[in-house]
């Protein structure tokens, strides 16, 4: 690891003026991933600004603004935390499982929320060094282009970057339709739609979120919905436990009705590309029919439609569609098989 200069921040906007006068600085929180990519000299700040102590931790219910009725959750609170508080778990219980879903038990007591979404890729020739990462450096190449690309996308990628991105966590918060809360350099906080946080590679792979340099997120909004009694994430990985998914999905539907007739449908997929992915096309499918198996199937093919895999990695399209299948089937039976 390079040595690199420690500051402790006692309040927000000193933290964001700190990181923000140097391009070589990073806030550190949990740094479960941070600390990881140092010690590989894959990041190399030369500052990190420690914000543990910033009061961003609380999580409660909104009562005012527009996502009145929902909840809000400190960006600095830890992924054990969100795990397991009560409003949570009774009104956003996919967010509950996903967390669950990730790392493990002792990472989840150091992770925080805000860190959580600023994960970035485990792909390996991200980490090695000695490969060529146009994300790591840009204009070197992907080396998983046309190396072993078996976990890599097979959504929104582009000849620059074939990465997936890791969260559980940021699945699920796609699918919820959350909105993250940041502070930025200097102004006034502004809220960034769940869809529009992380990006696709494109031309500038190294780029992962919309998020300039200095702003920091400083909570994680949660809309009011109908989908605590019908919501499931499946997650589909090489082993049972401390594994990144193949394919995950998070599922959620509204239902009204004797008949089960579904209002609204989520449905977003993680381990596929560079961003969480949601499946429009699929939820769009949903909504008016009826929650059978027959629809549920034709939801899938319709995710699954626009999917290009690469060498390695065709698999995932099958897997895809039968995990869709699965999750929505346990969403309809509020998780029971």
């Amino acid at each position: 690891m390079r040595p690199f200069k420690y500051t402790s921040a006692n309040d927000a906007s000193a933290a964001v003026n700190l990181v923000t006068g140097n391009p070589n600085a990073r806030f550190l929180a949990g740094g479960t991933n941070l600390l990881d990519l140092m010690k590989e000299d894959v990041e190399r700040p030369d500052e990190l600004i420690d914000i543990t102590r910033l009061p961003l931790t609380q999580i409660r219910r909104l009562t005012t603004g527009t996502n009145q009725g929902g909840i809000t959750i400190g960006s600095l609170g830890t992924n054990t935390d969100a795990a397991n508080h009560p409003l949570i778990r009774q009104d956003y219980p996919l967010l509950t499982q996903a967390i669950l879903a990730g790392a493990s038990g002792q990472i989840r007591n150091m992770a925080t929320n805000g860190g959580n979404l600023l994960q970035r890729t485990r792909c390996p020739y991200f980490y090695d060094v000695a490969m060529p990462c146009n994300k790591r450096e840009p204009g070197t190449g992907c080396g998983a282009l046309e190396g072993i690309n078996r976990m890599h996308a097979i959504f929104g990628w582009s000849e620059k970057c074939v990465a997936v991105y890791p969260s559980d966590m940021a699945v699920a918060l796609a699918a919820l339709d959350a909105v993250v809360k940041v502070s930025p350099p200097g102004g006034k906080e502004r809220m960034i739609p769940f869809a529009d946080f992380h990006r696709l590679p494109g031309d500038t792979p190294e780029k992962d979120t919309n998020l300039n340099h200095g702003e920091l997120i400083t909570a994680i909004e949660l809309p009011k919905n109908r989908f605590a009694d019908h919501a499931y994430y499946l997650k589909v990985r090489d082993r049972s436990s401390y594994a990144f998914a193949l394919v995950s999905v998070a599922a959620a539907l509204d239902l009204q009705g004797a008949g089960n007739r579904i209002a609204q449908a989520r449905i977003a997929l993680g381990g596929v590309a560079h961003k969480p992915w949601r499946a429009l096309k699929a939820e769009q499918l949903l909504v008016g029919k009826e929650a059978t198996e027959a629809n549920f199937r034709l939801a899938a093919e319709a995710a699954m439609a626009d999917a290009r895999p690469l060498a390695h990695n065709r698999f995932k399209v099958e897997l895809g569609k039968r995990s869709i299948v699965r999750a929505l089937h346990m969403a309809l039976t509020g998780g029971k098989a």
